[in-house]
């Protein structure tokens, strides 16, 4: 399975519910899947991973999602209920770590999470999330992972860490040059720190690009972004590594093309698009978006789908506001 976009990894569960009996029909690709998506959630509100029968929460899929319905617009009951979900206790300080552990990735992506739904970050599920991360925060700039099992703490944690800390008064210095250093020769971004041979990543270099632009450093930001156009595919798509082209990625490349170069995220667009799951398609699967050209597969589409959304939609992570329609709509068919 595809790594996850953001510093927490863990597998994807999903969980069905009813479609809500009013959900209106659209024509519009991201508000489609945006829909499917928030009808995967566990009792409308969360996402949970399976391990051999036995289910755990899942909160970094379950803010993909929130990212995903603010992107489009859609479907802000259930997101409601989902940030809800995530600040109780027991969700924040799992996801966070308590005690002697604490998170950089996950720290980061919920206090984003927080300011999208403009809940107080300071307290948070009993938690002063902001501070939680700036005690993560290294001499060198690095936020960085506080564990006895090893610091995970990458590209997309930093990246996360800046756009969220952007919001409310502006992220350290040291932090923006510690990323903005972390540069490849050829002007893409690598995921992990500190490798011996610096290798560009598609999903770090795209999350890190709207870092950058968002915490004012256009020049590397762009010479990212010129990275990215020329490891788009044929088909508009782009993958992992020398991998075929996933809608994971394309996704993440699609946003931070957006606005930026236009013509290489439409071709991101109509392959994402290509992936989408039609009128033809089983009713209970229209507007998923598979991962890639094999197929919808239930354990692998909602973590696809809620990344395509954020390509489709066109709007930057740093840009992201809840309080769009109510409603979780359906794919408009014949």
């Amino acid at each position: 399975m595809r790594r996850l976009v953001f510093a927490v990894v863990m597998l994807c569960g999903i969980g069905l519910v009813a479609a809500p009996a009013a959900a209106a029909g659209t024509h519009n690709k991201a508000d489609a899947a945006s829909g499917w998506l928030a009808r995967q959630l566990t009792d409308g509100e969360r996402f949970e991973a399976d391990f051999g029968g036995q289910k755990f929460p899942d909160q970094g899929l379950t803010i993909d999602a929130i990212f995903a319905f603010a992107a489009a617009g859609v479907s802000d009951t259930n997101a409601g209920k989902a940030i809800a979900w995530l600040a109780k206790p027991e969700i924040t300080t799992g996801y966070v770590g308590s005690g002697t552990e604490a998170y950089a990735g996950a720290h980061a992506k919920l206090l984003l999470a927080a300011q999208v739904r403009d809940k107080n970050p300071a307290s948070f599920g009993g938690v002063d999330v902001k501070a939680g991360l700036l005690s993560l925060l290294t001499p060198s700039g690095r936020f960085s992972d506080r564990s006895e099992y090893g610091d995970f703490s990458n590209a997309l944690s930093q990246s996360l860490a800046l756009l969220a800390l952007d919001r409310t008064g502006g992220a350290p210095a040291p932090a923006v040059a510690f990323l903005a250093g972390t540069q490849c020769p050829d002007g893409g971004f690598p995921l992990n720190f500190g490798e011996a041979t610096c290798t560009s990543d598609v999903d770090a270099t795209a999350t890190v690009v709207q870092a950058l632009r968002a915490t004012g450093d256009p020049v590397n930001a762009g010479e990212g972004t010129s990275w990215l156009v020329g490891k788009q595919h044929a088909n508009g798509g782009f993958g992992f590594g020398t991998n075929a082209p996933n809608a994971n990625s394309t996704g993440l490349a699609a946003q931070a093309l957006a606005g930026h170069r236009p013509a290489a995220a439409v071709k991101a667009r109509e392959f994402l698009r290509s992936l989408q799951t039609g009128c033809a398609g089983a009713e209970a699967d229209r507007g998923a978006i598979a991962y890639d050209a094999t197929g919808l597969n239930p354990s692998t589409a909602p973590r696809a789908t809620a990344q395509a959304i954020l390509g489709l939609a066109r709007v930057p992570l740093s840009d992201l506001h809840g309080g769009g329609r109510p409603q979780a709509p359906v794919l408009a068919c014949p």
